[in-house]
């Protein structure tokens, strides 16, 4: 990974940490893209204390603005993005405390879910695909969910949001990268321990996946070893979508 640079979403917590340090540890440029300002510091600190070519750029993902002035910082320090996963997102009911089924939250709930879910990723799409055409090449990873597959009674904008990045967008931005080789892949996790609470949720492996199994398989469909792998999501749920039973 020595001279790729590699732009994170969401990444100053979870899944998105986790990849920003792995990739560090890999060799890359490291750009860690979140909104919370007080951990994107924390986190380029640590890495940093192994690995000097990291920075951290505070965005809100619904401001394409600020997408755009992420992009354009990373390519200043880095002079390229060759790798960009999209891992900013999370359930709107949680993220707002908005426990009730859909007919009794307020609509302004479902509309930051539409924004951060799917409009983040495809404003970040949009603008670092930019720069991924001049360098004719480039590789886009979504982070999908079980939820796109299995819909949620109260979380309804961030299961409409991940059904659509896992089919209708992850196709969209693989045909209209193609012709400047931006590939477009969706890795859709179900459980996965970056919370104590995805335990409780049923697999036919009878457990929730380690962060570390999400990131190795990110990791291994955005390299060279996957170069053929374009268009598609890859459900990473350990069965739970072929139960029958999931209570």
């Amino acid at each position: 990974m020595t001279n790729k640079t590699v732009l994170i979403t969401g990444g100053a917590s979870g899944m998105g940490l986790r990849l920003g340090e792995c990739y560090a540890k890999a060799g890359a440029n490291i750009v860690l893209a979140d909104i919370n300002q007080e951990a994107l510091d924390a986190c380029v600190a640590n890495i940093r204390a192994y690995h000097e070519n990291v920075i951290g750029v505070q965005v809100d993902v619904r401001d394409y603005a600020q997408v755009v002035a992420s992009r354009d910082a990373a390519v200043e320090r880095f002079g390229s993005i060759d790798i960009l996963i999209n891992c900013a997102g999370g359930a709107e009911t949680r993220i707002c405390n908005a426990p009730n089924v859909f007919y009794e939250n307020p609509i302004e709930v479902y509309d930051f879910g539409i924004d951060v879910n799917l409009k983040g990723a495809m404003y970040f799409d949009h603008a670092v695909m930019q720069q991924m055409a001049k360098q004719n090449s480039g590789v886009i990873i979504h982070l999908g969910s079980i939820t796109g597959e299995e819909g949620s009674p109260n979380a309804v904008a961030y299961a409409a949001s991940k059904s659509a990045l896992m089919f209708g967008v992850t196709k969209s931005i693989a045909q209209a990268g193609a012709e400047h080789n931006i590939r477009c892949v969706c890795i859709a996790p179900g459980p996965v321990l970056t919370r104590p609470a995805m335990a409780g949720m049923k697999t036919m492996l009878g457990r929730a996946a380690e962060v570390q199994e999400i990131v190795d398989m990110i990791m291994y469909a955005a390299s060279d070893k996957c170069a053929f792998l374009n268009g598609v999501h890859i459900l990473m749920d350990g069965g739970r979508s072929v139960m029958f039973n999931k209570q």
